[in-house]
């Protein structure tokens, strides 16, 4: 964690021009932090809205950087990990340094910063306490399949959801979306006096701001890689059924990998077929709606629902690694074990204090998302055919990544300084575009339709399972990446980079190499491939998971 007690919420209004002052560099200063290297902290004065020229109002944002331990620096690489919601700061902060040293390559300073609406930066909050908090409508969290009602109940709670957020949040409502989270981006790019241009790697809703950025500035552009790819048409325009395309062939392959690896999967008991395990679990799923399973977890009383079971599924395809904690809690529900349905506890959200402040996903899929998407509606009859498109194309998620429509619809803030274009733009450097045909959330189509817009971009195609392509690392494709940033050399197109490590896999990189004690200059520095695939699959379990719909 940060100790600095000044990275707090920093507002300030200039009483007049001659006290306005907009930081022109990043003020650096050393700080602590959990990781295992050495660490600076930054803050730099942007302006508040950039849209109202008229006020002097601004903003402090918060800033990390890791220094780069090879020569010739190549400059600064900002990061995004994702949510919308997902705080940056930690991501460079913590234990992952190291490792993202080495994806890089070693040459750049890496950097991390709390978008606005994440962290401290203009935190949204729709309700004043947590006592507040807790009086929400039922439905809020519903899955639209969880019941012949679930649908009337979440539109209903999701209005009056609204309603609250515009009584609490009206102050920052319309401050925190996208186009001026980019903008922040080009003043830090332009305060950290290096050559102007952007290089940056964001992983699935960072994917959109990267889009983002190189639209509005296509002319800055330097190394951008976007991983996981959300396509920004769909996101803007909040009808992105195409979120969904993989999502029932990534929980299939869970499935698969089970039947394969018996040893490593306790659902295999038995030897069934992945096709009869992938019954067992929808009987399972479908039962929990009329007759939730009550388990015993540390001396309480647990209730395990549809809602619950779908939240910890939604969780667990992040990443492989968690596909055997997966296994061994449906097994425990199936036999109505409580020691192992803890398994399914695990996998639900957490969303620890500090990181998401008086709120669930639910602020965070409003306060940055619905205020970016452009349509509204108050007829909830009217969006029953797009709610059918999303159930036809997934049955793992089309229910449960669907109710964020309901929240779009109903959104009282539209963000200021959106970007309105077609993304069609050629920019200075060609960005690398990360997808998996096997990611549940984003997958490999939506990578290639945003690519399209970008003239001279390369699709990268990550063949593992999971959540971007950290989700089941590959040492192929972390060779392509960390190439790309180090010397600007991109994949040749149609270039297809399978996962080290298969499904239901005991392995690691240190089990498969000599182990490595540390990361020290000169292993950073090296061009050793065990570092590398050590560093991805390090960095594939501490990459924070979204719980936010991408």
């Amino acid at each position: 964690m940060l100790s600095r007690p000044a990275f707090l919420l920093a507002l300030s209004l200039c009483t007049g021009e001659a006290a306005c002052h907009i930081t022109r560099s990043v003020n650096w200063f050393p700080c602590t932090q959990n990781g295992t290297l050495p660490i600076m902290c930054g803050t730099l004065t942007v302006p508040l809205d950039y849209v109202d020229t008229a006020s002097n109002a601004t903003l402090e944002l918060q800033l990390v950087k890791v220094s780069a331990v090879k020569q010739p620096k190549k400059g600064s690489i900002l990061f995004n990990p994702g949510g919308p919601g997902s705080p940056g700061r930690d991501l460079i902060a913590g234990a992952q340094a190291p490792s993202l040293l080495v994806a890089t390559g070693g040459y750049h300073d890496l950097i991390g910063f709390d978008p606005r609406g994440t962290g401290t930066t203009i935190p949204f909050s729709c309700y004043p306490d947590e006592i507040s908090r807790s009086t929400q409508p039922y439905g809020i969290g519903l899955y639209l399949n969880s019941s012949d009602t679930a649908i009337g109940q979440s539109w209903a709670a999701k209005t009056v959801f609204a309603e609250t957020c515009f009584q609490n949040a009206r102050h920052v409502g319309e401050l925190i979306g996208t186009g001026y989270v980019a903008r922040d981006m080009m003043q830090i790019v332009d305060a950290l006096g290096e050559d102007g241009l952007l290089r940056y790697w964001g992983f699935s809703y960072g994917t959109v701001l990267g889009a983002t950025v190189a639209a509005m500035f296509p002319d800055r552009m330097d190394k951008v890689v976007l991983d996981g790819c959300v396509n920004p048409h769909d996101y803007y325009a909040g009808l992105d059924v195409e979120q969904v395309t993989d999502s029932d062939r990534s929980y299939d392959g869970f499935f698969t990998g089970c039947v394969a690896h018996p040893e490593a999967c306790e659902l295999a008991q038995g030897s069934p077929t992945p096709a009869e395990l992938k019954r067992q679990f929808y009987d399972l799923l479908y039962s929990l709606k009329y007759e939730p399973y009550v388990a015993t977890l540390n001396g309480n009383a647990t209730i395990f629902d549809y809602n619950a079971l779908k939240a910890a599924v939604q969780n667990a395809l992040y990443s492989t690694v968690t596909w055997p904690i997966l296994a061994t809690g449906l097994h425990g529900l199936l036999t109505k074990n409580d020691t192992a349905t803890a398994a399914v506890a695990a996998l639900l959200p957490k969303y620890p204090s500090g990181i998401y402040p008086n709120e669930g996903p639910e602020a965070y899929v409003g306060g940055i998302r619905a205020s970016d998407v452009r349509f509204r509606t108050d007829n909830l009859t009217s969006l029953y055919p797009v709610l059918e498109r999303f159930f036809a194309k997934s049955q793992i998620f089309g229910d449960s990544l669907s109710p964020n429509l309901l929240t779009y619809a109903q959104w009282p803030f539209r963000a200021k300084g959106a970007y309105t274009g077609d993304f069609h733009v050629k920019t200075k450097n060609p960005i690398l575009f990360v997808g998996s045909d096997r990611d549940a959330f984003t997958p490999l189509v939506t990578a290639r339709n945003a690519s399209s817009s970008f003239e001279g971009s390369v699709v990268l195609q990550h063949g593992g399972y999971g959540h971007t392509s950290l989700g089941q690392p590959s040492l192929c494709t972390a060779k392509a990446i960390r190439a790309y940033f180090v010397n600007s050399t991109l994949p040749a197109p149609g270039t297809i980079c399978e996962p080290t490590f298969g499904l239901f896999s005991d392995a690691t990189a240190e089990q498969e190499y000599a182990p490595i004690a540390n990361f020290t200059k000169r292993r950073i520095g090296g061009d050793d491939e065990r570092v590398l695939l050590s560093a991805i699959t390090k960095l594939s379990t501490r990459i924070p998971h979204s719980a936010h719909g991408l």
